[in-house]
């Protein structure tokens, strides 16, 4: 072995703390990135209303004698060219800029953890406080890949097991601030856990992993679905189903209850709190995701045990 595990750990958690700094990135931009995409999409269908398949469609919900209104159709065009004109916005376009003045981040202010203590948390430019949330998206991410690190070493399974810790890092703090869970980054982290365990690069066999995903989506789903059916209002997202389908690439279909009763019993707690403190957005939404990304971390670090414990014999 050419590292110790407290020195793979020690390498794993620098490595970390830099992939934790880009997670805040991901974290701020992704959902901004997706509504500009939607609202475009949007503005480009009210764009073609007047042509003959928009007003086939048009009429077809509204009623033959219907047209779609003039004034639609030219504000549509004017937003359109609006939002063609804003700034590119990538994961890597424009740099990291404070949210108040809007004065760009230089480099050297943004090492992961070193630059906020060193500026107290503020930023360089207005001296408004920067929160505590980029430092702690940074030490999380840090400590994780530290423990994959001295758990799997400077392998390609800890690089595969640290990468299942970014991911869900970065859908628990997006789905906390917005309760969407992107595709971009479920899929991946999806498709990943199946094709870790197909390359043997995992404890889990393929069958497992397969079946984990295909439960792990299912069972969400029927859980929604009835409580749709019963009080009319929808109860969970879908990407919370290909969330749990995702843990159950990873982990194994083994794991979904341990995953599910954990994420249950600690988001109820969080919901109560939340509403006894009038935290609850309006409407009463509260998202699941970062429950049940909790929930997977967990299980990822106890394993069997933890189903064991859970489980009756």
């Amino acid at each position: 072995m050419l590292f110790s595990p407290w020195a793979a750990a020690a390498l794993a958690g620098l490595i970390g703390l830099l992939i934790g700094s880009f997670l805040n990135v991901v974290i701020h931009r992704s959902p901004r990135m997706m509504y500009r995409a939607w609202l475009q999409d949007a503005l480009e269908n009210l764009r073609e209303a007047d042509a003959p398949l928009a007003q086939s469609l048009w009429k077809t919900v509204f009623g033959r004698g219907s047209t779609p209104p003039a004034d639609l159709t030219t504000a549509a065009h004017k937003a359109y060219e609006q939002v063609q004109a804003l700034p590119p916005l990538t994961l890597a376009r424009p740099r990291s800029r404070c949210n108040d003045c809007e004065r760009p981040i230089r480099w050297w202010e943004n090492l992961p953890l070193l630059s906020y203590l060193a500026l107290r948390g503020r930023c360089a430019g207005c001296g408004q406080p920067y929160g505590l949330r980029y430092p702690a998206v940074e030490l999380l991410t840090g400590l994780l890949f530290a423990y994959c690190g001295w758990r799997w070493g400077l392998s390609a399974t800890g690089a595969l097991w640290a990468a299942f810790c970014a991911l869900l890092v970065a859908l628990a703090f997006i789905d906390w601030d917005t309760t969407l869970l992107p595709d971009d980054l479920v899929l991946p982290l999806l498709w990943l856990g199946l094709l870790a365990s197909a390359a043997g690069l995992v404890e889990l066999r393929l069958n497992d992993a397969v079946w984990g995903a295909i439960a792990g989506y299912l069972s969400l789903w029927t859980v929604g679905g009835l409580f749709q059916l019963v009080t009319g209002k929808q109860g969970m997202g879908h990407g919370d189903f290909k969330l749990l389908a995702a843990l159950g690439a990873w982990l194994g279909w083994q794991a979904l209850i341990p995953v599910v009763l954990l994420s249950s019993v600690i988001g109820a707690g969080g919901g109560i709190a939340l509403k006894l403190g009038g935290g609850l957005r309006a409407g009463g939404y509260f998202p699941f995701g970062p429950f049940l990304a909790g929930a997977g971390l967990l299980v990822m670090m106890l394993g069997p045990h933890l189903a064991n414990a859970i489980l009756p014999r």
